[in-house]
């Protein structure tokens, strides 16, 4: 139970604060309008992902029976995480060129999430296997999972446009990219340990 939500908070936290199609909008309405249309954006995951986790809960299930399936998928994801770390560590300091329009801030949110092959990309190959390993723990593993994923997804990106609505130079901070960097170590760690796992359900390693 306390792997699942902590590999969920791990994940979440990484993907809310690492560039990227939702923060670049999150932060861009935040600078043209206020803190409060960049929470509006920050809050489309809620209405966008929940059909690709029923998704890969429900292949979860199918797969359990087929190891070597399961093993693939989890290669992937390793490497999958793997870029997302490499993508994490080359980060340079944010900046934005702005045109004014009007808000409709959940509106692009919604869009942004739904058209990025993210969301895609981590639940059929990140989220699909750990949601696998979780499940012998019981019913609420995948749960709390899940709960810890999006708890800081969105709350990271809330609070980052809180703070950049009061000061725009915190995206340009040693602190920020210094945070990348440790939780791409983060990212790595579990990168090696879906890697691992896929090759013991492949039959390589024991």
């Amino acid at each position: 139970m306390v792997s699942a939500l902590t590999a969920g908070l791990v994940f979440g936290l990484s993907a809310g604060v690492a560039p990227g199609p939702l923060l670049a909008l999150v932060i861009t309405q935040t600078l043209k309008h206020n803190a409060r249309e960049g929470m509006k954006v920050a809050m489309a995951p809620f209405l966008t992902d929940l059909p690709i986790i029923l998704l890969s809960w429900l292949l979860s299930t199918q797969l359990a029976n087929f190891s070597h399936w399961l093993g693939l998928v989890s290669l992937v994801g390793g490497c999958y995480l793997l870029y997302l770390a490499y993508q994490s560590f080359r980060t340079k300091p944010v900046t934005f060129t702005l045109i004014e329009d009007q808000p409709q801030s959940l509106r692009k949110g919604v869009l942004i999430n739904a058209l990025s092959p993210h969301p895609y990309l981590f639940w059929l190959t990140v989220g699909l296997p750990f949601i696998f390993q979780v499940q012998k723990e019981g019913m609420f593993a995948p749960l709390l999972f899940i709960a810890g994923f999006y708890s800081l997804l969105v709350g990271s990106q809330v609070f980052l446009a809180i703070i950049v609505g009061r000061s725009r130079v915190i995206l340009k901070s040693k602190g920020y990219l210094l945070a990348l960097r440790i939780l791409a170590g983060m990212l790595v760690f579990f990168a090696v340990v879906l890697l691992k796992n896929g090759l013991v359900l492949l039959g390589i390693l024991r």
